[in-house]
């Protein structure tokens, strides 16, 4: 197939998933014609479009075993016709569960025809110094993978000469998804001392849940427990607060998932 240009589009808090992004853009060694990084309330506000003639690459992080349910409202809208895309699920070592599958079907409903798929670790958002969950990921090792993903899409399109041809994936999942699990507003964010006042925090929450006129302060009906602000404090001065439901689940995944996971592909 001809494809004319690489359209990139990625939620991606804590820089994770627009890791792994860039390292499939890199093996796929398209021009990139639009980098659509949705993490920002603002830029969720506009809808991409793609043709048949562009490959879509669309990445998000697992939140449960399922796509981030604020998300729904800019995937489905898509305006895609016939557009070759990637699905790629992002989840911190526990379990992608339904997510990708969840994103091949939003993809298709679109417009779109997805390719294939994959699932890759990155660092737990709840991860911490306490309670480290794969930490660092994805390692060079995981970016490698992603690229070789990237060669392997490639040479797949290479050697089709309409979507048509196109093989579905066996992208795992189960219908009907997971069912989220219900959560009211989690008020878990500790601010130390440390902190400076410097606005960082409020600048990278993906959902403007801290209060610009008093950083320390962060609206619990808004969070997403991203923990973007926690990773992002150049002063350190954010955490979980002890004891929290936050905390603790940390301290599970610390004991219950600490084995390597490694990514998979399905093509």
């Amino acid at each position: 197939m001809d494809i004319r240009s690489l359209k990139l589009a990625y939620f991606s808090p804590t820089g994770t998933t627009a890791a792994i992004v860039e390292a499939i853009a890199e093996g796929l060694g398209y021009d990139v014609a639009e980098d659509a990084d949705i993490t920002m309330p603002q830029a969720r506000q506009e809808p991409l479009h793609a043709s048949a003639d562009e490959l879509l690459v669309v990445a998000v992080p697992v939140y449960g075993g399922r796509i981030p349910l604020l998300l729904e409202p800019w995937l489905r809208s898509l305006q895609l016709d016939g557009t070759p895309v990637v699905c790629v699920v992002v989840f911190g070592n526990r379990a992608f569960e339904d997510a990708l599958i969840e994103l091949a079907d939003i993809v298709t409903g679109q417009g779109g025809v997805v390719l294939g798929g994959a699932a890759f670790i990155g660092e737990h958002s709840f991860s911490s110094d306490k309670y480290p969950v794969a930490v660092a990921r994805p390692d060079a090792d995981d970016l490698r993978g992603a690229e070789d993903f990237g060669r392997k899409v490639r040479q797949a399109l290479d050697a089709l000469a309409d979507i048509d041809e196109a093989p579905k994936p066996a992208i795992p999942g189960d219908r009907p998804y997971k069912e989220r699990t219900p959560r009211g507003p989690v008020d878990f964010i500790s601010v130390g001392e440390e902190c400076v006042l410097c606005g960082v925090c409020a600048e990278q929450c993906p959902v403007g849940a801290i209060d610009e006129a008093d950083f320390k302060s962060t609206d619990p009906e808004k969070c997403i427990m991203c923990c973007a602000c926690i990773k992002v404090c150049p002063e350190h001065a954010r955490s979980a607060k002890s004891g929290s439901p936050v905390e603790g689940f940390a301290k599970w995944l610390n004991g219950n998932c600490a084995e390597r996971k490694e990514p998979a592909y399905f093509l």
